[in-house]
């Protein structure tokens, strides 16, 4: 449990800092980047996997370029759900996702 919350804490800071940074989309505040990360965190357990099913072929056609979308379509998901949280076009949340899966990565990697 505690690891999951470190987790959805790093996550948060991720969708903040690359939100701040880039203005790729808008996260107006560390709260709403907390609230994000955890809704993205559902989404990535309950919907993503049926997507990803739903889109085997699309994505085994397209070498697994497919899943940058698909992770754009959970971002997007996300920011529908969350008031303070603006993402603008398919593609601009697939290269959202791909800078905070990136950032996330490199966070992760620092604190452990």
């Amino acid at each position: 449990m505690n690891e999951f919350i470190i987790r959805i804490v790093i996550l948060a800071f991720s969708i903040y800092l690359v939100g701040r940074l880039t203005r790729i989309f808008y996260v107006e505040d560390l709260f709403t980047a907390l609230i994000s990360a955890l809704l993205l965190a559902l989404i990535n357990m309950f919907i993503r996997p049926l997507i990803i099913l739903l889109t085997l072929p699309l994505t085994i056609l397209t070498l697994g370029l497919f899943l940058l979308l698909v992770n754009g379509l959970c971002l997007l998901i996300v920011a529908a759900l969350v008031p303070r949280f603006r993402l603008h076009g398919c593609f601009t949340a697939a290269l959202a996702a791909l800078l905070i899966s990136l950032t996330n990565l490199v966070l992760d990697w620092l604190i452990r």
